[in-house]
């Protein structure tokens, strides 16, 4: 009889049947993967939601706020149920904040264990669920919800609407992999993951998802690096070492392209195989090693046009003069002029790699560098002070390097021959990394997350461009012969340039103060004057033991302008005067002000970058900004990146730049930033807060 029952009840087995519930922002219902199941044995319904367009719920560790879903069981007798089986939740950043959930359409399937004395025929498996659904705000959401299976002995029929989707949602939930992890929490927290599913896999996107909301800074960034056998990753730590007791096990999901692991890692060393490769590329499904065709050409030549524009910013006149004093002197020798030029444009192109170089290198140590990242150093800028310095000198007859010493310090820029010019361009590149120029932040940008090969590939671009307007000239005799021919004028014109010269070396001496106290400043400028002193005795003669002291001298200045040393972060205003009051820069001040419905004028700056101490002083502090400023009830807030500051770094990143300046305006109704041009007018920051404020 029984056995009648259940052949009868397989016979005729209808689809599980389902009621969708709406409760508001979302519409979930209880789905089968079989419509028919069999006594003893583990069933799986799921818990569906549909999820409105710009709201958000959350998986098992929900992040920095919010509630996972919850189901309270009406069940059968000798039913029971298991634990959801999530999904791979998505980040969900929000202010300072992070969190993790889902948006759309998601299926998390529970296990149902059939009683073994489960009698045939229909079943139904009821359930409450409490979901927390936010956008902007959050709503606890309660609906009813239930499924009728059909119970019957032999195979599950598969329920023919949502079958395939809840074994789908199965198979695509993270699992064990048998990848070893391990973690340490030294200076930093490392997280490192090695196994067999890791070997030349795609890691674009690595990502932790934590078990437990307290062992992780949810909303820091997670900087990846690969290796043969796995992945490293840097986390932030969370309250969990801050207790003096860390955490025994730290489990979770790693998130590598577009595969999932459910991992769990014990305190202990790294093992082998997890670095050593470089981060992985930046965007999802780029392939290890290669960056989009398409992207690379178009980063490659707007590097190219702002390396020809980047001669025209304000930080590259004084080099200039140094090109028009070698210009003057070559002008009618054709052969010798293009000589010239092409060893101008070998000083570049090589200088420009170096840097790329080691660029590559501090941020595959785990550096937060971009452009112009010598000059955070107080020690550079002191010796770059020198090196001006000198070139003035040398420019103004004070000192001659004699041929003897030829490739060393100072002089090789300012002489004649080749190695002068290739040292001019050397010079030319220094000089112009506090800059930027149009086109250059988008190429820069392009680089974050990108291989080795593509960074210097936009940086070659970069330079080329650069070098191209000199050496194009070099190569128009008709305009050089327009130059007048060598003679004593010329000697005139070289002490008149020199004094751009001395302007870069009062420059760099004003950032040398931005970054230092008044001991290393006054430390600094007693090297200056032992260098000028030393280089005036070395232009006395050729007395060896007035030369060997000259020697010694120099040295002694060397040694004192790399003394002075970063003064602690200055979070408060520039010194440098500005009618705008500001407010140093956070992630979290920003946040607040947009949650109180402000205009927030945001400029990430540093005393190095000329562009932004020019803009500061022709746009910025202007009656026209201030009073739009005021009429947009906004508030200005600086992030001074002229010392390292990863979180300056970070936020730059975000928006795909490498360097300063940028400028954001947020607006209380708009979820994106207006991002201003590099090179601001009075009139087109008051437009933007105008038009940020809706007025």
């Amino acid at each position: 009889m029984r056995l009648l029952l259940a052949v009868l009840a397989l016979l005729f087995a209808a689809p599980a049947f389902a009621a969708e519930v709406d409760t508001g922002h979302l519409k979930i219902e209880l789905v089968a993967q079989d419509a028919s199941v069999a006594p003893g044995t583990t069933a799986y319904v799921a818990l569906r939601q549909d999820i409105d367009a710009g709201w958000h719920t959350y998986w098992r560790n929900p992040g920095d706020s919010g509630e996972p879903p919850k189901l309270t069981w009406t069940l059968p007798a000798g039913w029971t149920a298991g634990e959801f089986v999530w999904a791979t939740p998505k980040t969900l950043p929000f202010g300072p904040l992070t969190n993790y959930g889902y948006s759309g359409e998601v299926i998390l399937p529970v296990p149902i264990a059939v009683p073994a004395n489960a009698r045939p025929g229909p079943v139904t498996l009821e359930a409450v669920v409490d979901v927390l659904v936010c956008e902007k705000i959050c709503i606890p959401e309660t609906g009813k919800v239930s499924v009728t299976l059909t119970v019957a002995d032999g195979a599950p029929k598969p329920d023919a609407r949502w079958g395939a989707s809840v074994a789908a949602a199965l198979a695509a939930a993270p699992k064990p992999a048998g990848l070893t992890a391990t973690f340490e929490n030294g200076k930093t927290l490392t997280l490192a993951v090695a196994g067999a599913p890791l070997k030349g896999a795609d890691m674009s996107g690595a990502w932790f998802f934590p078990f437990q909301g307290v062992w992780i800074d949810h909303a820091k960034a997670q900087t990846a690096e690969r290796g043969s056998d796995g992945l490293t990753l840097t986390l932030t730590p969370g309250y969990a070492f801050e207790s003096g007791k860390p955490p025994a096990v730290m489990d979770g999901v790693l998130v590598v392209g577009d595969k999932a692991y459910e991992i769990s890692a014990t305190p202990g060393p790294a093992p082998a195989g997890v670095s050593g490769l470089g981060p992985p590329p930046g965007a999802k499904g780029e392939g290890t090693g290669a960056a989009p065709k398409t992207g690379l050409l178009i980063a490659a030549l707007t590097a190219f046009l702002g390396g020809l524009i980047l001669n025209l910013m304000p930080c590259v006149f004084p080099v200039l003069s140094m090109k028009a004093a070698s210009l003057a002197r070559h002008a009618h020798e054709t052969r010798a002029a293009r000589r010239q030029g092409l060893a101008y444009g070998a000083g570049v192109v090589a200088t420009f790699l170096i840097l790329a170089g080691v660029l590559i290198g501090l941020q595959l140590a785990g550096q937060q560098v971009g452009w112009g990242f010598q000059l955070q150093s107080p020690p550079v800028v002191g010796v770059l002070g020198l090196l001006m310095l000198a070139v003035a000198l040398n420019m103004s007859g004070v000192f001659e390097i004699g041929t003897s010493v030829q490739g060393v310090g100072s002089g090789l820029a300012a002489k004649g021959g080749l190695s002068g010019a290739f040292f001019t361009g050397v010079l030319a590149v220094v000089v112009a990394s506090p800059c930027t120029a149009p086109f250059m932040a988008g190429a820069l940008g392009f680089t974050i997350g990108q291989p080795p090969i593509v960074v210097l590939a936009v940086f070659l671009a970069l330079s080329l461009g650069f070098a191209a307007p000199f050496v194009a000239l070099a190569f128009a005799p008709g305009l050089l012969r327009r130059l007048p021919k060598p003679g004593a004028w010329m000697d005139t014109l070289r002490k008149v340039l020199a004094f751009p010269m001395y302007g870069a070396a009062a420059w760099l001496l004003w950032v040398l103060s931005q970054q230092t106290d008044a001991a290393g400043l006054a430390v600094a400028l007693m090297g200056l004057l032992t260098g000028a002193f030393a280089l005036w005795l070395w232009g006395l003669g050729p007395k060896a033991w007035r030369q060997g002291l000259a020697l010694l001298l120099l040295a002694g200045a060397v040694a004192l302008v790399l003394q002075p040393d970063s003064a602690a972060p200055r979070t408060g205003e520039s010194a440098a005067s500005a009618v705008l009051p500001s407010e140093a820069w956070s992630e979290e001040r920003v946040a607040a002000l947009r949650a109180e419905g402000k205009v927030v004028f945001v400029n990430f700056t540093a005393a190095w970058c000329v562009s932004c101490q020019v803009n500061d002083k022709v746009a910025l502090s202007t009656d026209e900004v201030a009073k739009a400023l005021t009429a947009a009830n906004g508030v200005y807030l600086k992030a001074d990146w002229t010392n390292r500051n990863p979180e300056i770094a970070a936020a730059l990143a975000e928006h795909g730049r490498a360097g300063v300046p940028l400028y954001l305006v947020y607006g209380p109704a708009s979820e994106t930033p207006q991002v201003l041009p590099q090179l601001l007018t009075p009139g087109m920051v008051a437009g933007a807060l105008k038009k940020a404020a809706g007025t």
